[in-house]
């Protein structure tokens, strides 16, 4: 349920919402547009059976949300969110780019790859510190050693880190190492998980997991809203379909439709989208004109010797010019790079 208020209303209509819902053990989300204020009742909406909400001082009208996902759709919120961090804002007109290898190999390998954004203008570095892999055999990263390279990426050139977190075992951990918490396409279901990331007051990237709906991705986002913590970034990386030449079948019409039903940011990892270097840059362009809020590059200094895909990065060469193209689309677009 929203409460859109009067654009006459004032700042003490709204605490005597707010107190109201209080009284019932509700929950309120207050969204300040720039027209006009809306206020999104959490918890159990019967207890409003017979509340004239109506009538109360400033209030316009109510809405109630028929999607399942109540916090992340546009009913709840008709403005785009916006996520600060740092220097850096998700979601606004200057197009976000996360980029660095799969996983932290070294410290040599983490360090330049840091150093050769900072200088291409990128603002976030990812890299895998525990690295979730189908084979038992494959490298599963250098876990907490992992987060201190990032960490000390970050204190040499300003970068800020994103990096996946598995487990709830390792969500402390990560949190005190990294800017923003990645949640991964195998765990977009693991409910436990999201709960937890919910509680912790860190950015989150939210990808699509591999057979996913639209709704079940956005209901996943759901989950972490509910714990309070609205500052929830969508990913589009690909499904799983019956194509056998890509990795995964990337569905950048999921970037328009998320646009037009909810809330959040979205951007796009045509890395893992396609699985296929010579790919990346015609779907990074692709990301862009299609409305999406950033992208997520996988950047490494030489993608054969990688222990974590390297089918799938770019090396520098390749990266810089993936820049050089994409702001071309973003400068049509009135979006800055």
């Amino acid at each position: 349920m929203v409460i859109v208020m009067k654009t006459t209303a004032k700042r003490e209509d709204m605490d005597n919402i707010e107190r109201l819902l209080e009284r019932l053990d509700l929950g309120a989300h207050i969204s300040e547009g720039s027209e006009r204020t809306i206020i999104g009742v959490i918890g159990d909406k019967r207890l409003l059976d017979g509340v004239p909400l109506e009538l109360m001082a400033g209030v316009d009208k109510i809405v109630h949300i028929v999607e399942p996902y109540k916090l992340a759709s546009r009913a709840f919120d008709p403005n785009p969110s916006t996520i600060k961090i740092g220097d850096e804002t998700i979601g606004a007109d200057k197009l976000t780019l996360i980029a660095g290898p799969c996983a932290v190999e070294d410290r040599d390998q983490i360090l330049e790859v840091a150093e050769y954004l900072k200088n291409c203008g990128v603002g976030f570095i990812r890299g895998g510190a525990y690295k979730p892999r189908t084979s038992p055999y494959s490298f599963q990263g250098l876990e907490e050693e992992g987060f201190k390279l990032l960490a000390e990426a970050r204190e040499r050139t300003g970068l800020l880190v994103v990096s996946e977190v598995i487990s709830t075992e390792f969500l402390d951990e990560a949190a005190r190492y990294v800017d923003i918490i990645q949640i991964g396409a195998r765990n977009m279901q693991n409910f436990q998980l999201l709960r937890e990331v919910g509680r912790v007051k860190k950015p989150v990237i939210l990808k699509r997991g591999l057979s996913s709906t639209v709704e079940e991705w956005l209901n996943a986002a759901e989950y972490i809203i509910n714990e309070g913590n609205y500052d929830v970034i969508l990913c589009e990386r690909g499904i799983r379909t019956f194509e056998t030449y890509t990795r995964n079948t990337l569905d950048l019409s999921a970037v328009p439709l998320v646009k037009e039903i909810s809330h959040l940011p979205i951007i796009v990892d045509p890395s893992h989208g396609t699985g296929k270097a010579n790919l990346v840059t015609s779907m990074s362009r692709a990301a862009i004109a299609a409305g999406a809020d950033g992208l997520m590059v996988e950047v490494h200094p030489n993608p054969k010797a990688a222990l974590s895909d390297g089918p799938q990065s770019l090396d520098f060469p390749k990266f810089s010019s993936l820049l050089d193209e994409v702001k071309k689309i973003a400068k049509v677009l009135d979006r800055s790079i």
